[in-house]
This record gives structure tokens, C-alpha cells and sequence, in this order.
């Protein structure tokens, strides 16, 4: 991994995580506290964790019990930039929706300035989703046995970074919807979700994290989104996948670097499907394994001409070139 391209870094970004929740400022590890010390446990009930996060003001600190939470969580407060708000938990906490036919587990819903970090979720037709949000950091989560995708960047959600988290299991339900990492949305939802216009999920960012057993892509970044960083991440796509590529890029200035793909079908691709849109992904530094027939990296139709650029240090796990469908640029 290339530490240049991370912005942030996944340090960086960890550091913003624990910093502004008022912990020590070196450098964190893999073993630092999911929450700050000073941090008010709240539990064991669905309803006294809506309250708390209903009351929380910037600054606060909330922590999940180690139990599990049976229902649905929305967030619609907001911290600030200089004083977000914590959620943090450990691994043995979790929000399970109860149903995987529908809603959301976990709504950020027109909320600015969380940490939300360290716990489980399951159990809805949607994991995570972040609607009308920005500056929102999702940090060491996992999000397993989902109906459909597992944690969705949405409706203008902006500068907002998914970190080290595990998502598997997606899709159990509605297998074409089974995305593991969605930002943004398709042209045809741009009447529901944005006012017809354009879903500008801007200035996001996708660090360090594992998706596998995803039935459709592990990352889909719709048209609509820009200026994004895919970086570091680990991801496998299912033998049972209904899709055929592992990531799939739609939306412009996309940089796709330093990644481990592994996928039965096309690696990375990207595409235009809506004019405008689908320009000048960087795909750089990334260890692609895809399947004998198809391209680790498919640069399809239009978005040909629309300044793609592929490093040559794309390789596979044995050190080989990539076979990609656009000519590698040093």
C-alpha cells in the first residue's frame, strides 16, 4: 500500500474517529478502544438507546451495552464539527432489525457529525443507511445478514468515510440488491431520493474494509457521486453473486487504489449509464484476481472516452499484469 494516495489515511481517519472523542492523539493501533473513556453506557433496551440518541448533543458520548438491541435506531440529531457525537460498542453489541425483508437497522437520517464505531448489526433489508448526512464516520462495524446492502451512502450524504469494517452476508433476500459498500443512487431513484436532480454523495470515502459473500457487487458507486476514494479494502465476490463485477464505478473522479480484489467474474469496472457521468476513475495499485474469461479491469463502451486511467501496477496475486480492456498508463 502506497501511503500517498490514502486521504485520509486510514490512521488519519482513525484519528479523527478517537481524537474528537476526546482520547489521546498518537497514533492509534489495531487494538485501541472502539470508545472513549469518558462515555455513558446506555441499554439494554431498543427504546432507552432511541431516547439517549434522541437527547445526545455535540460532544456526547454514548456506548451500547454488551446486548443485543431488538428493533430499528434513527439518528436525525447532530454534533459539530469541533464536538461530534460518539456511539461507540464493542463486538459483543449489536442493533438486530428483527427482519430482514425490510427497513433500515441503522438510519442516519439528515444528521451531521458522528462517530459510530465498534458494534454489530443485522437484520433488516437494509443494514446502514445514511440519508441527507455529512461528516459521518462508520469505524471497525460489521454488518452481516442482510436482506439487501449492507451499509449505503444516500441522498446527498457527503464526506463521510466507512473504515475497517467487516460487511458479509448481503443480499439473503433480494439478491440483485445484495451490495456490500453503495454510494450514491441510480438516475431512475434520483425522483425519490433528490428531487430528480443528481445524487451528489460527494467527497466519501471507503478505507480498509472486508466485504465477501456479497450477491451483488461489493462496492457500487452510482452515477450522481464524485470526487471518492476507494482505498485498502479487501473484497471477495461470491460464487453466487448476480452481478458481474466485484466494484462498479458510475460516478466521476473516482480514485479505485492500493485494493484486493477477488472476484468470479470482472474485477473492476467502470461505466457510463447516465451522460455525464462515469469520467476519470483512477484505478491504480490494486492486486486483482478475476475469472479466467474476464477482465480484471473493464473500461465499458462510452466511459472509454472519458479519461479512465490504469496504472500498470494493477497485478494479480502472483506478481502478473492484469488483463484489462484499456491500455495501462506508467
Amino acid at each position: 500500500m502506497r501511503a500517498r494516495h490514502l486521504l485520509p489515511t486510514v490512521a488519519a481517519a482513525l484519528l479523527v474517529l478517537i481524537g474528537a472523542a476526546g482520547c489521546s492523539a498518537s497514533a492509534p493501533t489495531a487494538s485501541a478502544p472502539a470508545c472513549p473513556t469518558a462515555v455513558r453506557v446506555v441499554g439494554p433496551s431498543m427504546e432507552d438507546l432511541q431516547r439517549a440518541v434522541d437527547a445526545a448533543a455535540p460532544g456526547d458520548a454514548l456506548r451500547l451495552a454488551d446486548t443485543t438491541y431488538s428493533g430499528r435506531l434513527v439518528i436525525s440529531a447532530s454534533g459539530s464539527v469541533a464536538a461530534p457525537i460518539v456511539l461507540c460498542g464493542s463486538p459483543q453489541a449489536r442493533i438486530d432489525g428483527g427482519d430482514s425483508t425490510t427497513g433500515y437497522a441503522l438510519h442516519v437520517d439528515s444528521a451531521s457529525h458522528w462517530r459510530i464505531s465498534g458494534f454489530a448489526v443485522t437484520g433488516a433489508s437494509k443494514g446502514i443507511v445514511a440519508d441527507a448526512a455529512s461528516d459521518i464516520v462508520f469505524d471497525r462495524l460489521v454488518v452481516e445478514d442482510i436482506g439487501e446492502e449492507g451499509i449505503h451512502l444516500r441522498a446527498g450524504t457527503t464526506d463521510s468515510t466507512v473504515s475497517n469494517s467487516t460487511v458479509r452476508r448481503t443480499g439473503t433476500v433480494t439478491p440483485e440488491y445484495g451490495e456490500g459498500l453503495y454510494v450514491g443512487s441510480a438516475e431512475s431513484n434520483w425522483c425519490r431520493y433528490t428531487a430528480c436532480e443528481p445524487d451528489r454523495s460527494d467527497r466519501n470515502r471507503l478505507i480498509g474494509n472486508t466485504v465477501s459473500d456479497t450477491t451483488a457487487e461489493a462496492i457500487d458507486i452510482k452515477e450522481g457521486s464524485s470526487d471518492g476514494v476507494v482505498d485498502a479494502n479487501t473484497l471477495t465476490l461470491s460464487a453466487t453473486a448476480v452481478v458481474d463485477s466485484a466494484v462498479d464505478v458510475k460516478g466521476n473522479d473516482w480514485r479505485v487504489v492500493d485494493n484486493r480484489v477477488t472476484s468470479t467474474g470482472i474485477g473492476i469496472q467502470v461505466q457510463q449509464v447516465s451522460d455525464g457521468w462515469g469520467q476519470r476513475a483512477l484505478i491504480e495499485g490494486n492486486t486483482i484476481d478475476a475469472a479466467a474469461d474476464a477482465y480484471a479491469i473493464d473500461v465499458v463502451g462510452a466511459a472509454r472516452t472519458q479519461g479512465a486511467v490504469i496504472r500498470c501496477d494493477n497485478r494479480t496475486a502472483g506478481g502478473a499484469a492484469v488483463r484489462a480492456s484499456l491500455a495501462c498508463t506508467p
